[in-house]
């Protein structure tokens, strides 16, 4: 079989200076929506506008994405009066995305009820006096050690229980949503580089109820200003973008606008751990494996010995050399633990997961659908290069997708080995 090889196209390049981090930030006039919860591996709502502006999108069309996190495309889509379809496997992170696109609730329902409630969970802490909640120990486990104080844990743990008392339905995933950015941004002790981990400044006690409130003004303030759009669909399903048959109509899609996980060893559940944990998403290690297993394999903690995605790239030969070369390297520097023995397995998984989920993707695209998919290349399986964006344009083509470009977006800095790496959009479009 022949090795394909891609131009790359300078879309917008920039290093990891103050052009590169400004390429990926959310601007000012972005905020509305998109901050009431964002992952913090977003990609950014200017870039999918590029594309949409790109594929000439209008409002009797539909756009799917497939790895969809909490909504960037679909709130982008949403505001331009665009129709959107999202996949997302993360409960917490899923129901982040389908709250964002939900602009049809009472703002006074939800004003009036998260005050009543804060005033339930004020009355609740005075009575407490000095007792003081704590999360069961199954539950704890499941945390960063240290990822919250006592005291704002157990305020946090009171509001939740007047939420669940004082529930209103219409409002009450807003209302969450709300909670779960201020977990993690406002009383938590997390901080995120390239990896989450425990800031050295521990946040003894917060306002949390003033924090959370203000956060519900701030989504009643935006569903105000687009109440308009209400009308404009967009469906958020919990599911695995492997397995999307039952999820979408065939014949449905006239664009994908997406960025599947990169393979780069980051566990995309512990970044969203302690929210998960807190407001009920994930109560034990069963839970845990379940979120995992409907994850695309991006890293070694979440392999599992009955996987087989592997399958769907057999006959790929940039995978498979890239597979070897990982454990040739592994072996040459003598690293013998566990999950070492799992990288090259990783990348196999990973290309195979999205070899998948392009190859079911097929039957649901319209002919003509445009499609693009951001994506990093990365370095940090010893040191080997993954060209991530070149093997999933290799991967399409092999599966009938045509491939127009390979745009340079930007490029970063990796911190595991000094180097400079791209993120690439690779579009391509399918003619049935």
């Amino acid at each position: 079989m022949k090795v394909k090889t891609w131009r790359i196209t300078k879309l917008s390049y920039a290093v990891q200076s103050k052009e590169g981090i400004e390429l990926n930030r959310l601007y000012q006039e972005d905020l509305s929506v998109h901050d009431w919860y964002r992952f913090v591996l977003s990609f950014p709502p200017h870039l999918v506008r590029k594309y949409l502006n790109k594929f000439n999108i209008s409002d009797n069309q539909t756009v799917l994405d497939p790895f969809c996190g909490t909504g960037t495309t679909l709130v982008e889509c949403k505001k331009l009066g665009i129709p959107s379809i999202g996949i997302e496997a993360n409960p917490i992170v899923q129901l982040a995305a389908a709250a964002k696109t939900d602009w049809s609730i009472n703002e006074k329902v939800l004003i009036d009820n998260s005050l009543k409630t804060a005033a339930y969970a004020q009355e609740k802490l005075k009575s407490l006096g000095d007792r003081i909640k704590v999360l069961e120990p199954e539950k704890n486990n499941l945390l960063i050690k240290n990822s919250i104080s006592a005291a704002p844990l157990h305020k946090t743990l009171v509001l939740i229980e007047e939420l669940q008392e004082h529930r209103c339905d219409e409002v009450f995933n807003h209302q969450t949503i709300a909670l779960a950015k201020q977990i993690v941004y406002s009383y938590s002790n997390l901080h995120f580089g390239p990896e989450v981990g425990v800031s050295r400044n521990k946040k003894i006690d917060v306002p949390v109820i003033e924090n959370w409130i203000n956060g519900v003004y701030s989504i009643a303030k935006d569903i105000e200003e687009y109440k308009k759009l209400t009308h404009v669909e967009a469906r958020v399903h919990l599911a695995d973008s492997r397995n999307i048959v039952s999820c979408i109509s065939d014949n449905s899609i006239d664009a994908v606008i997406t960025s599947p996980p990169y393979p780069n060893e980051k566990d995309y559940t512990r970044t969203t751990r302690l929210e998960s944990v807190l407001l009920g998403f994930i109560n034990n290690k069963h839970d845990l494996r379940q979120c995992k297993e409907n994850l695309l394999r991006s890293n070694t903690r979440n392999v599992y010995i009955t996987d087989n995605d592997e399958t769907w790239i057999k006959n790929n030969l940039k995978v498979i050399e890239l597979s070897k070369a990982i454990e040739n390297k592994r072996i040459e520097l003598g690293k013998t633990s566990g999950f070492e023995k799992y990288y090259h397995r990783v990348v196999e998984l990973y290309f195979g997961g999205i070899a998948k989920h392009l190859a079911q993707l097929r039957i649901k695209l319209r002919p003509g659908a445009k499609l693009a998919y951001v994506v990093g290349d990365q370095a940090s399986y010893f040191r080997v290069l993954i060209k991530t964006g070149e093997i999933i344009a290799d991967i399409a083509s092999d599966l009938g997708y045509n491939i127009e470009s390979i745009d340079l977006f930007r490029t970063r800095f990796s911190s595991s080995t000094g180097d400079y790496i791209n993120e690439n959009v690779v579009v391509m479009n399918w003619q049935g």
